[in-house]
């Protein structure tokens, strides 16, 4: 066990002095970058900025319990803390300020983040772990109010795991779970439902997990009774407040962020319950002051009185830090030792100001020299075109005339000055295009790398390991192919773990997992209760630590619950941080083709947009949905995989190599092979597009019938084009409404795979109603694709083509 900040506190007062002081640079340090930060984007240097100006004190104290393997998951006003643990530099944090691409000026983002979004790097170049429990980590920061909270969950919930699973590697992710994961939120955005499910999740699974609310009194603009049933929060969670002896709940501790002495206290406090204890702890920090308002683009003098805004000034907090040094004296072997002097101060908080003014000024600097390097190259060549064209001249004047150059300019001109000579064939041109595809190539790098893993544990690399099947080969219910491929899985891979809704004791509410709690444990096969956006976090965090989580969410349309983690957090984390951390997670999930308004919903067009930087796979039946499985836990991305949910009850044959099988992402398959229409279409659709390309054939259309499988990736092979290379017709079937997600696999097909050119009639796309299905099986027929209708519109293509041989119906 680590010592908690209260075990280590035997100093000596020349120890306690240089501790003092130091926090004080460090918080003269962090005002000075707020100010300076303030001026660079008002002054047109930088688009926007956020800063931690107010809240300098209580991130001191938390930084001082913050041990290496520890992970943060944060609000981007945590700059104090971010320059304590030595995550970011004065130079690095205005790096990200003027958006610099270079990621080892910027390793949190690389340009991609806004300032204030903080994040150590996870990762080696190639892809592979660093060891976490040598450094201290934060989880990349998220802009969404409270978004950060559902992670936060997982990162807290894993060094539970962690105290009972071990694995090859996992000593470089906990040593025996004893880490604390951090959390930081603003006051206002506790109205938000994620802080409440995460807080209500975490008191009732008892994780080692400390909440810090910066409490400033607004929301904006808006006033904290304004935002909540209480003004006070910890009033308000009294309620949470652990008893004495249960196994339930949180500690509370309120603390004013300028009382420094307090602050330590509190923090000591937090540390102490949640690291030794595993109890989750929330820190309300109140009377937040902070000087600049809310960021650059307002000034809260529009907002707060005078009377609030005298009192911020008396109780900032550095200012009654200061105070405090000045005033505190002990006597220690009848002397009479201070802190401070006026005149130490001053020189600290000179010296600090200078600090700043130089890392801002080299940060500059070298984001500048970066456009000059670039400017070198290109100008030079475009200058060399301005005789050959009368255009390229006013090109050039335009551009003479940006106050503030930026990347964009530079590119804007080239590409002008290549539009304005596309007559040209001359030698300067050629020049300048082969510059342009070069400088082109390695911003499309900077900007648009990382969506997906580039590593050697990308999902395309795994092997392709075909199911084997023999005479003895067992037929059983999809249900239970699915559960004996988990069986393998649990027992090949310990970091790996599920849970979800009903997912435990009964073996989820298909008996996917039937009897697997039971053999398995209930830390690795886990109920949880009804809270799909926590669900999603907590595997987001665990996966983020080093476990291999599956995240059950019970229907597809309970997705729309996690799509903002999704979308916000678990699809962005690679792209946001340029390769720098990951969480290959897995969600479950069954749907297609069910009856009713509720279960019935088929969102795939929004999780395709909302979710790029996630795999969406769909599998036709368990067995596919299996080796699915098998394929992402040998890969290093998030995925989610839709289980049909009508195939449980259904007949499979049973690989005879359960647990060891693929299916490879990103291609398709050939199911059905016919000569003169294509058929597309994906999961419980595809059993009756089969049936409808029976009956097809029985009139003389001869069908093709391709399954999907993987929508991202999509057909990375280009095989329906090469099917509609020989049929020359396409048919695009899906339960999804219109313009969902056949208008994607449309796109894909003629746009990306140029399939438009071997078309003889219009591409059709046969989808649902624009509403849900009413209940009962009546509803799906009327209101999906049924058989009869793939057959008739399938048929109708023929009757316009040759009405003679297939005269209309």
């Amino acid at each position: 066990m680590q010592d908690t900040y209260i075990q280590a506190q035997e100093i000596s007062f020349q120890d306690f002095k240089n501790n003092i002081l130091e926090d004080y640079r460090l918080g003269r340090i962090s005002r000075e970058m707020s100010y300076l930060g303030r001026r660079e984007v008002l002054t047109g240097k930088a688009k926007f900025g956020i800063f931690g100006d107010g809240k300098e004190l209580p991130q001191l104290a938390m930084a001082k319990v913050f041990k290496n393997g520890d992970f943060r998951s944060g609000y981007y006003r945590d700059q104090t803390f971010a320059l304590a643990i030595d995550a970011v530099t004065v130079s690095s944090f205005f790096a990200q300020l003027y958006a610099d691409t270079n990621i080892e000026r910027e390793p949190a983002s690389a340009g991609r983040q806004m300032n204030g979004h903080y994040a150590t790097r996870s990762l080696n170049e190639d892809g592979s772990w660093k060891d976490l429990m040598n450094q201290k980590n934060i989880s990349s920061d998220i802009s969404p109010t409270a978004g950060q909270m559902p992670r936060l969950l997982g990162l807290a919930l894993a060094s539970k795991v962690y105290k009972s699973v071990k694995f090859e590697g996992s000593e470089k992710f906990s040593h025996n779970g004893n880490e604390v994961a951090f959390g930081t939120i603003g006051d206002a955005s506790t109205a938000e439902g994620h802080f409440w499910e995460t807080l209500n999740a975490a008191c009732a699974l008892q994780v080692p997990m400390i909440t810090s609310i910066w409490d400033d009194g607004y929301g904006i603009s808006v006033p904290t009774q304004n935002q909540r049933a209480k003004a006070d929060i910890a009033e308000m969670l009294s309620g949470f407040q652990r008893n004495e002896g249960e196994n339930q709940g949180c500690e509370i501790i309120q603390v004013k962020a300028w009382d420094y002495p307090a602050l330590l206290d509190a923090y000591a406090k937090a540390e102490h319950f949640a690291r030794t204890e595993s109890v989750p702890v929330v820190v309300h920090v109140i009377e937040v002051t902070q000087p600049q308002g809310h960021s650059t683009s307002g000034s809260h003098e529009r907002y707060k009185n005078e009377e609030r805004l005298k009192w911020e000034g008396e109780y900032d907090g550095l200012l009654k830090f200061r105070e405090w040094i000045l005033n505190y004296s002990i006597e220690i072997e009848e002397s009479e030792q201070q802190l401070a002097t006026l005149e130490e101060l001053e020189i600290i908080e000179a010296e600090a100001k200078k600090f700043v003014k130089e890392g801002q000024k080299k940060a500059w600097e070298n984001y500048q020299q970066t456009l000059k390097d670039l400017k070198e190259s290109i100008l030079p060549l475009i200058e060399a075109l301005n005789s050959d064209n009368k255009d390229v001249a006013t090109e050039l004047e335009h551009y003479g005339k940006v106050v503030s150059v930026a990347k964009k300019d530079i590119f804007h001109l080239i590409r002008r000055s290549l539009f304005v000579t596309r007559a040209s064939q001359s030698i300067a041109r050629q020049n300048l295009q082969a510059k342009f595809e070069e400088f082109f190539a390695f911003e499309k790098e900077n900007y648009s790398s990382h969506l997906y893993s580039q590593s050697e544990w990308k999902a395309t690399n795994v092997k392709d390991v075909p199911p084997i099947y023999s005479d003895s080969s067992e037929i059983v219910d999809g249900r239970v192919v699915v559960r004996n491929n988990f069986d393998k899985i649990f027992e090949k891979y310990p970091e790996t773990l599920i849970f979800g809704e009903d997912a435990g004791n009964i073996g989820d509410v298909n008996q996917g997992l039937e009897g697997l709690q039971e053999k398995y444990g209930d830390l690795r096969i886990a109920d949880t209760g009804i809270r799909e956006a926590t669900i999603l976090g907590q595997g987001i965090g665990m996966a983020m630590r080093g476990l291999r989580p599956i995240a059950e969410i019970q229907y597809l349309d309970y997705i729309l619950y996690c799509l903002q983690g999704m979308s916000d957090d678990l699809a962005t984390v690679q792209y946001r941080t340029r390769g720098g951390q990951k969480a290959p997670l897995i969600i479950r999930t069954r749907g297609h083709r069910l009856e009713g308004i509720w279960h019935s919903g088929s969102p795939m067009a929004g999780i395709l947009n909302l979710s790029k930087g996630i795999l969406v796979l769909v599998p036709r039946d368990l067995t596919k949905a299996a080796g699915f499985y098998n394929t992402m836990l040998q890969a290093d991305e998030p995925a989610l995989i839709i289980e049909c949910l009508n195939g449980y009850r259904l007949k499979e044959k049973q690989p005879d190599n359960i647990g060891e099988f693929t299916v490879p992402v990103g291609q398709v398959e050939v199911t059905k092979e016919g000569a003169d229409v294509t058929l597309v279409t994906y999961g419980s659709t595809w059993r009756l597009v089969m049936e409808a390309a029976q009956e097809l054939e029985k009139v003389g259309i001869s069908s093709e019938v391709i399954d999907i499988q993987s929508l991202i990736p999509f057909d990375l092979s280009h095989d329906i084009s090469k099917s509609i290379q020989k049929t020359n017709r396409l048919v695009i079937i899906d339960e999804d409404v219109e313009g969902g997600a056949t208008a994607f696999i449309l796109q894909q097909i003629l746009e990306k795979q140029k399939a438009f050119r071997y078309l003889d009639s219009d591409p059709l796309t046969i989808a649902a109603e624009n509403h849900r299905p009413p209940y009962g099986s009546d509803g799906d027929y009327f209101s999906k694709p049924s058989v009869d209708d793939m057959v008739e519109k399938v048929y109708g293509m023929f009757t316009e083509s040759n009405p003679q041989k297939f005269p209309k119906i």
